[in-house]
């Protein structure tokens, strides 16, 4: 019976020591790191033999770089969206401008020379190349004005740009081992570190943590492999610009004046007779005429003379709405153009002997909003050049106007303007948002507040309506379909409005017998009546409504307030006025 059983035996045994070896190499399979090791073409996505992979502050990025000649090429989208956003590309006439405090830097494509102000210079590369829809910046010229480090690194070739500063976490790797791909030892191996590397920590996780080479390669190192995480703080020699400002000592109290022909300059003592406490006047004088840049003007002498002999500074107006054949975004978007443009207006300013330029470009496109802020840039060296006060008049701030970037307006302007009111215009046929007031307090306090997050106190004038809409809501004639007659925001009647001045609307209330009703919503008196069974509206505007507002003034600490415009406002309000800014 034994010996017909060993056989049995022998198999059995056999069977667990192949089972053994089995187990056992599984385990060492699973417990064993993985030697393969990532593709770092492939892990940087490097397609083309000039392609350059972008690190930026411990980050791969997934846009591409171009290395040429022995210097580092930076698409210009790359470098205003990341690094720099002053630098400023024409598209049209192949230019590039960067404005400082003082100077504008401009480079036309292709070359290795360019221009501060009217200096020449020259660097050792090409500054800016071409290659069809795509514009490349050396990164050499970027760094000059930008507080960026780079460097440069080979297989596969990357370069590592450092713009932000201040404190990171580091740790010295504690024995020869690899940075994987992902956090396992499965993973992909990164980089070779060796005992007493210093690597970044840039996250910490239970067992793993997310390490960052001196060479640019990111990945996970074992936490038992790192010793004890430390603070380091980075940093750069650069002088950042600073940037002047021509702001009074006393708060502005400015009115606009529309002035539309020449004979109504002749009105600037009516309108100033009854006014109290202003110092600043701004005449709607200059507009954009055509697409050259030319403007048309119709500033007097006589009329600033006047004016500074009553210590009231004058502040030229200029604005493109007045020419509805101007194309803005085309004079905007060609530096040729700009450049007359701003040479216009301060020729104008001196020839006039004005203290200020008040810039109301109204209507813009986003498409044109960084060559706008350009324009801004220029024309405020050049009102410096001259003391001449620059001011910029602004919507309330809002998802749509952000392209107005108040922030960097405000780095070159003097002061920035709040239009505080047209919450409400229009008719029903124009798309205005009808209808109700003009100015509530809400809407100008969150209007102030919103734009105290992008500029300080100091350069904010609070813009003001002397006028308010008469809205008449005309009831809709004839069937209305059951489709139209169900919609949530179907209106029964259609809407008109027109501007009028406070005598006005006081006026048409008294005469109608209507009751004025405080809105403590609105911020100021309600009133409606019914004439000619059309149904009339009024937020009024008056003394209460513009004490509210500035008493916002005064709270936020704000640069002063401006009227819109002389001649809408009864002679009362200025008691009012002088109350808060003496």
């Amino acid at each position: 019976m034994r010996k017909k059983f060993m056989p049995f035996l022998v198999a059995a045994v056999f069977i667990i020591v192949v089972g053994l070896i089995a187990a056992a190499t599984v385990v060492i399979q699973k417990y064993t790191p993985s030697k393969e090791r990532a593709d770092l073409q492939e892990y940087f996505h490097l397609a083309e033999e000039d392609d350059m992979a972008i690190i930026l502050n411990y980050q791969k990025m997934d846009e591409l770089c171009k290395y040429m000649d022995g210097h580092v090429y930076l698409s210009y989208g790359f470098v205003h969206d990341w690094l720099n956003g002053r630098f400023y590309w024409d598209a049209n006439e192949n230019i590039l401008r960067y404005t400082t405090p003082t100077d504008v830097i401009s480079v036309n494509a292709g070359s290795n020379e360019y221009f501060v102000t009217k200096e020449k210079q020259t660097e050792n590369y090409t500054i800016v190349r071409v290659n069809g829809e795509m514009v490349y910046l050396a990164a050499d010229f970027v760094q000059k004005y930008t507080n960026l480090d780079f460097s440069v690194q080979e297989d596969p070739r990357r370069v590592l740009i450092t713009s932000e500063w201040g404190e990171i976490k580091v740790a010295s790797v504690k024995k020869d081992t690899q940075i994987r791909e992902k956090g396992g030892i499965k993973s992909p191996i990164v980089a070779d570190v060796k005992k007493g590397d210093t690597v970044t920590v840039l996250e910490t996780l239970e067992e793993w943590s997310k390490v960052y080479t001196s060479e640019g390669l990111t990945g996970y190192l074992k936490n038992k492999s790192l010793g004890e995480v430390q603070m380091q703080t980075t940093s750069r020699s650069f002088e950042e610009p600073q940037f002047t400002h021509l702001l009074k000592d006393q708060k502005i109290n400015m009115a606009w004046h529309q002035v539309t022909t020449q004979e109504a300059n002749n009105q600037v003592a009516e309108v100033l007779k009854d006014t109290k406490g202003i110092n600043v006047i701004a005449p709607t004088w200059f507009y954009l005429n055509d697409n050259n840049g030319n403007i048309q003007s119709l500033a007097s002498s006589s009329y600033v003379n006047y004016c500074h002999q009553n210590g009231v500074e004058v502040w030229g107006l200029i604005s493109n709405l007045e020419n509805r054949e101007v194309d803005t975004t085309a004079v905007l978007t060609h530096t040729s153009i700009r450049d007359y443009l701003v040479n216009q207006i301060i020729s104008a300013a001196i020839e006039y002997d004005l203290d200020g330029i008040n810039l109301d470009f109204e209507e813009l496109k986003g498409e044109v909003g960084d060559a706008y802020i350009q324009l801004i840039r220029e024309l405020s060296i050049k009102c410096k050049n001259n003391g001449i006060v620059l001011s910029v008049d602004n919507y309330v701030p809002s998802e749509y106007t952000a392209f107005y970037n108040r922030k960097e307006q405000a780095v070159f302007a003097d002061y920035v303007v709040v239009m505080g009111y047209d919450e409400h215009w229009g008719n029903s046929e124009n798309g205005g948002n009808v209808e109700g007031s003009v100015a509530s307090i809400g809407f100008v306090t969150e209007g102030v507040e919103n734009t105290l997050k992008e500029v300080p106190a100091s350069q904010i004038i609070l813009g003001m309506p002397f006028y308010t809409r008469v809205w008449e809501c005309v009831p809709k004639g004839g069937d209305v379909s059951e489709v139209e007659a169900a919609s949530e925001d179907y209106v029964p009647y259609t809407v008109n409005s027109s501007a009028v001045g406070m005598n006005e609307a006081e006026n048409r209330v008294t005469t109608n017998g209507a009751e004025k009703i405080w809105s403590d919503v609105d911020g100021q008196y309600y009133a409606e009546y019914v004439n000619n069974g059309n149904t009339y509206k009024i937020w009024m505007e008056d003394e209460a409504s513009l004490e509210l507002r500035l008493q916002l003034l005064r709270e936020k600490e704000l640069a002063g307030a401006a009227f819109w415009k002389l001649g809408l406002e009864r002679s009362s309000v200025w008691d009012t006025v002088i109350k808060y800014i003496n």
